[in-house]
């Protein structure tokens, strides 16, 4: 296939001027065959059998990065749910996992999880119990669970001690204004094959390994924005699935020569653009420049859903490897448009809810005040999973009630994970409703509207 000097003179100005990049190559690496043995056993090996694999993850990706020219921003490894191995202690598997991360030099490993969407087993509550300790002491290991599915609804009582975990952890790592909560995401229709910290984990239904790539693009989407100003919708929608085309390609052409060198499967890549920091990679400013005054406005989820729709339309003609979460990430702390319309008040958190009916994946680095109670950051979840069971899509919460902190503070937590407003809370309460607790069943399929 020829390629005309047109487009290699575009790829090169989306990379040096509008943020293009392959925001992650993640391996994925199954477990399943660590289990047996002791606590401390079972961590030996897990530690043994994520240093041999990773090892080579980190300078395949910057070989691929050198050779092509695309920066590669993170390196990361997701494993099986570490509940699944069984273990009555999982904590030593939280401290050999972080070691290998760092010996390795990734930079998120996922996969500190439990799937309770339909109920607890022994180790679902030896894993979430030991959550507060695990990613307080650990730097790179990230955390999840999984609450809530359409076939199976609602487990409330998961929501709950979720909402009491969180507490805890943000105290522990009260001085970094609680930190630990931004490496934990509570999931409704968790996929197994998610690229994206902190919700990655190698799912069941996986392979042995396979490696997986999440694509970028905020600021080439916003660069196509402005450059079609008073340009009708539809219009628009059409530049945007073109752009997201080629942005797929080469997202997928990375992650085929990555996995080469890998020696492992090309599994997937995720379509979501996600934000960073940065001025112009920000999926609020691609909001705004629609037409809105600030995100949060009338109309901001309809704009959404237009960028959402679009970017998959484009992604889904360019791979038939599409997986993981497949959306637009609206992340508040890491988008500074996103973090701007909070700290003024044009998006609170129920704007942000329903946003998320439309793209991916939910509440996102949402910072709230620390004294929120364990009640309300349970509804909360409970909220954000009810639309993702109903909706038949993935939703989440990474929430981070940060301690000692009020509505309008500022949180910085540096890095990719930004900063961002403390923000509002709604000031009833649920105390009643939340611990009523059981599951909330599975919605009916068959008359829906």
């Amino acid at each position: 296939m020829s390629i005309a000097f047109e487009e290699i003179f575009e790829t090169i100005r989306m990379i040096g001027m509008q943020h293009l990049d392959i925001r992650t190559t993640t391996l994925g690496l199954s477990l399943l065959d660590c289990t047996g043995g002791t606590p401390r056993e079972v961590a030996h090996k897990v530690y043994d059998k994520v240093s041999k694999i990773g090892s080579r993850l980190v300078p395949a990706a910057r070989e691929i990065e050198a050779e092509y020219g695309i920066p590669i921003v993170n390196k990361r490894v997701a494993v099986t749910p570490v509940a699944e191995l069984g273990l009555a202690d999982p904590l030593p598997v939280a401290l050999a996992l972080d070691k290998a991360a760092h010996e390795i030099g990734i930079d998120f490993l996922g996969g500190y999880s439990a799937l309770v969407q339909k109920g607890f087993t022994t180790h679902d509550h030896a894993l979430i119990d030991s959550l507060p300790e695990a990613l307080a002491i650990t730097e790179r290991l990230c955390g999840s669970v999984a609450v809530a599915s359409t076939r199976a609804g609602i487990n409330m009582d998961a929501c709950l001690r979720l909402g009491e975990m969180l507490k805890a952890l943000a105290a522990r790592t009260a001085d970094r204004g609680g930190v630990g909560c931004a490496k934990f995401c509570a999931f409704a229709n968790a996929v197994d094959d998610n690229p994206f910290m902190a919700g990655a984990f190698h799912g069941i239904g996986e392979g042995e390994s396979g490696l997986s790539v999440g694509i970028s693009g905020p600021g080439v989407v916003n660069a196509v924005v402005k450059g079609l100003p008073g340009v009708d919708l539809q219009t628009v929608a059409d530049e945007i699935r073109r752009t997201a085309y080629k942005i797929t390609r080469m997202g997928e052409l990375v992650g085929r020569k990555v996995s080469e060198r890998l020696g492992v499967p090309f599994n997937i890549i995720d379509l979501s653009l996600a934000p960073t920091p940065a001025p112009g990679d920000s999926i609020g400013e691609i909001i705004e420049g629609l037409g809105l005054e600030r995100t949060g406005a009338p109309g901001t989820t309809a704009a959404l859903m237009l960028l959402t729709d679009a970017v998959k339309r484009g992604g889904a003609m360019a791979t038939s490897h599409t997986g993981g979460l497949s959306g637009a990430f609206i992340p508040v702390s890491e988008d500074g448009a996103m973090a701007a319309a909070a700290a003024e008040g044009a998006l609170t958190i129920e704007k942000l809810e329903a946003m998320t009916a439309v793209c991916c994946v939910g509440l996102d680095m949402v910072i709230v005040p620390g004294d929120t109670s364990a009640e309300t950051l349970a509804a909360i979840i409970a909220d954000e999973s009810a639309i993702g069971v109903m909706n038949h899509k993935t939703t989440a919460c990474r929430l981070i009630p940060a301690p000692g902190k009020k509505a309008g503070d500022t949180v910085d937590f540096g890095g990719l994970l930004g900063s961002g407003p403390v923000m509002a809370v709604n000031r009833f309460g649920c105390a009643p409703f939340i611990r009523r607790g059981g599951r909330i069943p599975a919605p009916l399929q068959g008359l829906r509207n």
